[in-house]
């Protein structure tokens, strides 16, 4: 039986919805997405490892791989997309539409169609003998917890020299990228009547206080922090959403705000969550409120790796491109952790990623693909 083409493979991984989402309602499983990717290695004779996360019986990391030894290369991807809503799309987000050089459908760009890349420039080597191992990883959760890729660093595999994740970056190289901390504040107040502010505790002006600490923070973040190579290059924090109070005459009884803080390469995210922990009790103390500071998701820390590294200068000669680095987060720092070279490359770009009617260009499949087989070549093959 021939090997399935690029948008064979990609359509199949496309009606497999596996969305994740922090909201349990929306959550789904990837078992089906890694069964189509466990079935194909396996007919390419890659050695196919379906590992269940602890966390979460219904969540799968596989680890696929062809050849021995401990050095080679890892191409690595998630399974999972954002949640996504089908009244907003011109097209069925679970179905794989072709229009002129595009294809569109939920995780096409971000990042399913790296998959059937990756899948055919390891089955252009399937009669060759390898020198070093080619692995193929795909995960559960980057787009909610990354729990998938914490759980590989927890249990140490793969194993090679360089890794690609191959998020959408326009095959652009990326060198880093900044961490990601999301984070909520409750507040717990006392209600009553509004003529007479001193019978209750307003929790908004307890959360007007926190922000205004926040705010200051994040002043001395941005004047403390630089870093040209990005383009926003500066920590940021974005004060996202505020639910707070029922009636204009009426004492706000409870408040919560929820954020995010984008931190450079080199800031410690633990300090950092720390110190404004430390300016959250300090408002609660003052008010005598009731005040929670919430982590709503482990850290996703920054990233950065070595621009004068082998895997970086080969990807920029071959796609005769500057490697760059961008604001969004991926699993790179979990693979750089297990002690791999590793830059984020791909076809698609981001700005079609998380919203309706994302497609992936046709013009970027075939380039990708030879770019990958270039490194295999090099790494597994070639001496």
């Amino acid at each position: 039986m021939s090997h399935p083409t690029h948008l064979e493979m990609l359509r199949h991984l496309v009606q497999a919805p596996s969305v994740s989402s922090l909201n349990e309602s929306l959550d789904q499983s990837n078992a089906t997405v890694v069964t189509y990717l466990a079935d194909w290695l396996d007919s390419l004779n890659f050695r196919v490892e379906v590992l269940t996360l602890p966390s979460d019986p219904k969540k799968k990391n596989l680890v696929a791989t062809k050849g021995t030894g401990e050095q080679g290369i890892v191409f690595a991807g998630h399974t999972d997309t954002v949640p996504t809503d089908e009244r907003l799309w011109h097209t069925d987000p679970w179905d794989l539409v072709k229009s002129e050089d595009r294809v569109f459908g939920l995780g096409t760009c971000d990042m399913k169609g790296f998959f059937p890349v990756a899948l055919s420039a390891a089955a252009a080597f399937s009669e060759c003998r390898l020198r070093e191992p080619i692995t193929i990883v795909a995960t559960a959760d980057e787009e909610s917890s990354m729990s998938g890729a914490r759980y590989l660093t927890e249990i140490g595999k793969p194993k090679a020299s360089v890794c690609v994740i191959g998020e959408p970056t326009g095959m652009t190289p990326v060198f880093a990228h900044k961490g990601v901390m999301l984070m909520r504040i409750k507040v717990q107040g006392r209600a009553g009547h509004s003529s007479n502010p001193e019978a209750g505790c307003n929790a908004l002006d307890v959360a007007n206080a926190v922000m205004n600490e926040l705010v200051e923070y994040r002043s001395r973040l941005r004047s403390k922090y630089r870093n040209t190579a990005f383009k926003v290059c500066y920590p940021t924090m974005n004060l996202g959403c505020l639910h707070a109070g029922d009636s204009a005459n009426r004492i706000c009884s409870s408040a919560e705000l929820q954020f995010d803080l984008r931190l450079l390469p080199g800031i410690d995210h633990e300090l950092t969550f720390e110190e404004m922990n430390q300016l959250v009790d300090s408002v609660a103390e003052k008010f005598g409120a009731q005040v929670e500071f919430i982590m709503d998701s482990p850290a996703i820390p920054a990233y950065q790796t070595d621009t004068d590294g082998c895997l970086l200068k080969t990807l920029e000669k071959s796609v005769a491109k500057k490697s760059t680095t961008v604001s969004f987060g991926t699993e790179a720092p979990f693979f750089s952790e297990l002690g791999m070279e590793t830059v984020v490359f791909g076809p698609g770009s981001i700005d079609q990623a998380h919203q309706a009617n994302e497609y992936l260009e046709l013009a970027q499949i075939e380039p990708s693909q030879k770019v990958l087989e270039h490194l295999i070549h090099q790494y597994c093959v070639d001496r």
